[in-house]
């Protein structure tokens, strides 16, 4: 049969897309499972509405194989298929999507039946993902029957230089796409990896783990066999003998722990979910469900981790949540859904509402995603303050892991995120002896008091060790120990709190309120060839020496 050519300018825009569009090789799997999960879709909707189809739910699946031999990787569905004329539409005409075809007839002809689970979620909708299989394979065969029809068809190509259609053997409604994977380059594995079952299995964890259909592959397992690994009577060991078996697996999860209702999911689950995920050792500090149904509708599963990763801040962190589409994942860490302060958050947010860019790697636009990162940014807050008010133990050690982010982002852009934060800020109290709220702080301080007393120092036992702290806890003032480098540069950004200057403690005047009986007069007269002695003595090292009312212990201390 002649050998047909691609339209649209067929060698420049799949060349275009095999080299440009994807940034990762294997998202082509990811791809190929989502048009499948769509041809099972449309004979799903179909078994609804037409009886004679007698299928359900649970007789769909997605099938994997792999021969090394052959060096072949094969996805198959028992989806609705192609005829010969829709497998040259569909695979032919580059950009043409049936899935999108099909989603806009829905909505021509006619609303779901109500005997439907879920709504008809078609994924594909530009019609390109099945060309991204040519970045891994040098030749592709299409195996197609159409649910309905007695004849099946063949779709091969070799990439751009066209395809060809003949008729052929195939029992059962759907589609099966057989990859004769590449010789690898110079990388080692580069290709090879697609023709193992391990790779394989990891590729569907990672992108296709919540495609509603169960995704199925033959796997090997070791078996000891029999009369071997055994004592003989005679007390001789029988060395063990493993032999390999082949048992179907079924790779994914296809129901998200998100999607379940909060009362459903036991805390275990989460935490098992949350570690597995994430690779943590410990369970998380809090969990956030969320789900939302409007404008725009999603639904999102957020933790605050009870430990900072040791790289947190370092530029290796990699900061953001999973962002999936209709059980499929997009990005592994989309940094848009959270800002700065939040960056410690981890999650899993899914969306059937998203816009998508071509290669469904970005979004075309941010709208979505500036709302349901605006929405994300509330619930985090509010957990925040609830854990504050209600379980301040968990949020100081919260504090304690996240705190210096939070300063951080009060610095950046001059300030323009501290009004947002200040609520946030914990500090050691001299008082207190354990960190407190500006809030709180304000609350406790004496009616004549001007300032907001601090002092900076390397640990809490230096500060409090200072000789100028003496006069204002002498005095009964409490004074916020700042132990960070950054704590005094969030002091004079933010100036003031509810009107009240910040003040170093360690600043020559206090102006404290008078105090008659613990204001002393100026003695410096009466020591002033003392004083005099000290000043020759200690030379430019200093400029004045005095006698000073606000030493209660120590003999002397530098005064700034």
């Amino acid at each position: 049969m002649a050998k047909k050519q691609f339209k649209a300018e067929s060698k420049k825009v799949l060349d275009l897309m095999v080299n440009s569009i994807y940034t990762h090789k294997e998202i082509f799997l990811r791809e190929l499972i989502s048009n499948a999960s769509d041809a099972i879709d449309k004979l799903c909707y179909l078994a609804l509405t037409d009886p004679s189809v007698g299928m359900n739910r649970s007789d769909f699946e997605i099938r994997l194989a792999v021969d090394k031999d052959a060096r072949t990787l094969t996805v198959s569905d028992n989806g609705i298929g192609m005829s010969a004329e829709e497998l040259e539409k569909n695979l032919g005409t580059i950009a043409f999507s049936g899935s999108g075809a099909f989603k806009a007839g829905l909505s021509k002809d006619g609303e779901k039946p109500a005997e439907a689970e879920n709504p008809i979620d078609i994924i594909g909708q530009f019609g390109v993902g099945f060309y991204s299989a040519f970045m891994v394979a040098d030749h592709i065969t299409v195996v197609s029957k159409k649910y309905g029809e007695t004849e099946a068809h063949k779709w091969e190509s070799d990439g751009a230089d066209g395809f060809t259609v003949t008729p052929c053997e195939k029992e059962t409604a759907g589609t099966d796409v057989i990859l004769h994977i590449r010789p690898d380059g110079e990388e080692a594995d580069e290709f090879s990896q697609y023709v193992r079952e391990y790779p394989i299995y990891k590729l569907v964890k990672k992108y296709s783990d919540y495609v509603r259909y169960p995704i199925r592959m033959l796997m090997p397992h070791p078996y000891l066999k029999e009369g071997t690994g055994i004592k003989k009577e005679d007390g001789t060991d029988v060395p063990p003998e493993y032999e390999e078996k082949w048992e179907l697996e079924t790779f994914n999860s296809m129901v998200p722990i998100w999607r379940r209702k909060k009362a459903d999911v036991k805390p275990e689950e989460y935490e098992a979910f949350y570690q597995e995920t994430f690779r943590e050792t410990e369970p998380p500090l809090r969990t956030i469900p969320v789900s939302v149904e409007g404008a725009i509708t999603y639904d999102a599963l957020l933790f605050i981790p009870k430990k900072a990763p040791a790289n947190y801040f370092s530029d290796e962190y990699k900061s953001g949540l999973q962002l999936y589409s209709s059980g499929v994942m997009i990005m592994d860490s989309c940094e848009d859904l959270l800002p700065d302060y939040f960056n410690f958050v981890r999650g899993v947010v899914e969306s059937p509402d998203l816009t998508l860019n071509i290669s469904r790697e970005v979004l075309q636009h941010d709208r979505q995603l500036k709302s349901i990162g605006a929405h994300l940014e509330k619930k985090i807050r509010a957990e925040l303050d609830k854990m504050l008010a209600d379980d301040r133990e968990s949020y100081e050690a919260f504090w304690k892991e996240f705190g210096r982010q939070i300063k951080v982002c009060c610095l950046e852009d001059y300030g323009a995120k501290k009004d947002q934060l200040e609520d946030l800020l914990m500090f050691y109290s001299s008082k207190e002896k354990k960190f407190v709220k500006l809030e709180e702080y304000f609350s406790r301080m004496k009616p004549d008091q001007k300032y907001i007393y601090f002092a900076a120092g390397e640990t809490v036992e230096a500060i409090d060790r200072k000789p100028q702290t003496e006069i204002l806890k002498d005095r009964d003032f409490e004074i916020l120990y700042f132990t960070e480098p950054m704590d005094e540069f969030v002091a004079d950004m933010f100036r003031n709190y509810k009107d009240k200057p910040f003040r170093s403690a360690l600043d020559g005047d206090l102006e404290l309120p008078e105090d008659k009986e613990k204001d002393k007069p100026d003695e410096s007269g009466l020591y002033r060839d003392t004083l005099d002695f000290i000043k020759n003595a200690l030379g430019d090292k200093v400029d004045e020496v005095r006698a000073s009312n606000k030493l209660i212990s120590h003999p002397v201390c530098m005064s700034s």
